[in-house]
């Protein structure tokens, strides 16, 4: 008999996110009733009407959820019907507006064969975000893999990436990178991986101000370093955990950290066997995970991921709930190339900055690439406003955009 946890694998399918697929049907319709063989200015502006109704409703929609989230009833909303899994929106969303600033760089409107995809509704979800929490913005946290830097490379020097992020930080603004990569209190290593960035912020000359705004959290929510000048140099400083308020979000002990890595590992194991693959287990202080030695498919580290989040949550009781939900939060992800289970995650991660910097969710907002369901950025939407980007041009696109609102919201 087929289980139900393999069943909705099947059912999920990897490039569908629920709200995603619900408004990519709504525009569907007019696209499909008011396609023309030869499209004349006047038919775009026409489609571009009607896309913009059906965004401006859609706004609607999330404005009322959002009400009965606040009075403690959101699955009444009309939204919420629509889309069962629907979750917490921390802003309004202004997607009519998004649509209209999207729809004129990209053409949307103009297009006759191609009806609004999946990547075009993901960039103008992003850009309504964007647009909406840039008046009360105090902190950006980026994911770093495909987020700032392609996958397992370093920041590159002289990016347009480095002056954004520079930018960021002179306006009061907080940045924090919030990796997997867990390399403990080793400054170092993180200061390799980041030593473009680190080098802009010394050509920048920024004061030690403006560097204290910047963070690096390190295994999801475990390793907290801030930057700092010392002799002359911008270097990485370890934030021990007594300095700040991480016991109430992480309070799992060592002996209990161990025993999950336990299981995880026997998992990851017994994946390398059943699948017959070549890879290598790692196991660190508090991750492990499973690198291939050939390429693996996206499905074969699918199953890897989802076989061990089974794993640990039954091993803690709860094969029903959430990562998130159990005694000792973890994330079991696919990492694109490799697939690793990490002790806490990024939710925690995201929470420990925004009560370090006072920052509610609605003035907090992370830019990501893995919000799949086997993604490690996916748990940060319970904590605060996100951007869901694909690779570090797209991150570069949203940050320039940024900055534009930025700039008009203070003349």
């Amino acid at each position: 008999m087929t289980s139900q946890y393999r069943v909705n694998y099947h059912l999920r399918a990897h490039k569908r996110d629920s709200l995603i697929e619900f408004i990519k049907g709504m525009l569907l319709t007019p696209f499909v009733l008011h396609s023309q063989p030869a499209a004349s200015q006047a038919h775009q502006a026409e489609n571009a009407q009607r896309y913009a109704e059906i965004f401006a409703s859609i706004e609607e929609l999330i404005e009322e959820h959002r009400l009965f989230t606040n009075q403690g009833i959101p699955t009444y909303s009309r939204l919420a019907k629509l889309v069962p899994s629907i979750g917490t929106f921390f802003t309004p969303l202004p997607l009519q507006q998004a649509f209209e600033r999207v729809n004129g760089q990209d053409k949307i409107s103009a297009r006759k064969h191609v009806p609004p995809s999946f990547n075009d509704v993901r960039r103008i979800l992003n850009m309504a975000q964007a647009i909406a929490i840039a008046p009360g913005l105090k902190l950006v946290t980026f994911d770093g893999d495909m987020t700032l830097y392609a996958d397992g490379q370093n920041f590159e020097e002289d990016t347009e990436l480095t002056a954004l992020l520079i930018s960021l930080l002179r306006r009061q603004i907080n940045v924090a990178i919030v990796t997997a990569a867990g390399y403990g209190d080793d400054a170092p290593r993180y200061e390799n991986r980041l030593s473009g960035l680190l080098a802009g912020f010394a050509k920048a000359q920024l004061t030690t101000a403006e560097v204290s705004r910047f963070f690096v959290l390190g295994g999801e929510c475990n390793f907290l370093f801030r930057c700092a000048i010392l002799d002359q140099n911008y270097r990485l400083q370890y934030v021990p955990d007594k300095e700040y308020s991480a016991s109430a979000l992480r309070s799992w002990t060592d002996s209990q950290v161990q025993q999950l890595l336990d299981v995880a590992e026997a998992e990851l194991r017994d994946c390398v066997d059943r699948m017959a693959v070549s890879a290598e287990i790692l196991r660190k202080p508090r991750a492990v995970g499973l690198v291939p030695r050939a390429q693996l498919t996206r499905e074969q580290l699918d199953e890897c991921a989802l076989s061990s989040q089974l794993a640990l949550l039954k091993f803690q009781g709860s094969p029903k709930s959430q990562p998130c939900d159990v005694p000792i939060p973890f994330c079991a992800f696919n990492g694109g190339n490799d697939c690793w289970v990490d002790i806490g995650n990024k939710l925690i991660g995201v929470r420990i900055l925004q009560d370090m910097l006072g920052s509610p969710p609605a003035a907090t907002l992370h830019v990501g690439d893995q919000f799949l369901s086997t993604g490690n950025d996916l748990s940060t939407r319970t904590a605060c406003c996100t951007c869901w980007i694909i690779n570090p041009e797209e991150t570069q696109r949203i940050l320039t955009e940024l900055e534009s609102i930025l700039d008009n919201t203070t003349k």
